[in-house]
């Protein structure tokens, strides 16, 4: 009698011991709503950009959607159709082809005025890779193509 009520509150412990880590584990796994970036390619400074796991890197070749449309490096958007748009400031063309106005630009522009207000009044220092001179940052990191050290351009 005895061990069958020891067995039983061990099996209730280790029964909400698993119910605890499984809850533990799917709220570890859930991301805030909104915080990732989806891919797709952007007018983003006068440039087009491609963001692909949440990294920015310039436009280097013309982009294919999965709806046929096609992104070209100069901003311009041919439809599977035929038609053409050229892509504004701010525009986002995600990665099936639906076009609208990015979040990450509308999040971003109050601080690039700020960035581009400290620039102009400081010497500008630009980093850039030295195998891929196409990437350029304005802070130290590593080149997203190759992974090498971006190097302060003189």
């Amino acid at each position: 009698m005895k061990n069958t009520k020891m067995i039983s509150k061990m099996f209730a412990a280790m029964l909400v011991l698993a119910l605890c880590f499984t809850t533990s584990n799917a709220f570890a796994q859930t991301k805030a709503k909104g915080t990732m970036m989806k891919d797709c390619c952007m007018m983003k400074d006068g440039k087009m950009v491609m963001v692909k796991d949440g990294k920015t890197m310039p436009m280097d070749k013309d982009m294919k959607m999965s709806n046929g449309t096609t992104c070209m490096v100069n901003g311009e958007c041919i439809m599977k159709d035929g038609k053409k748009m050229k892509m504004k400031e701010g525009d986002c063309m995600d990665m099936s082809g639906k076009m609208d106005k990015c979040t990450m630009m509308n999040k971003s522009t109050k601080k690039t005025a700020k960035m581009k207000t400290k620039k102009n009044n400081a010497a500008a220092v630009v980093y850039t890779c030295p195998m891929h001179p196409e990437v350029t940052s304005d802070k130290p990191g590593k080149c997203p193509k190759c992974g090498m050290t971006l190097e302060e351009k003189k």
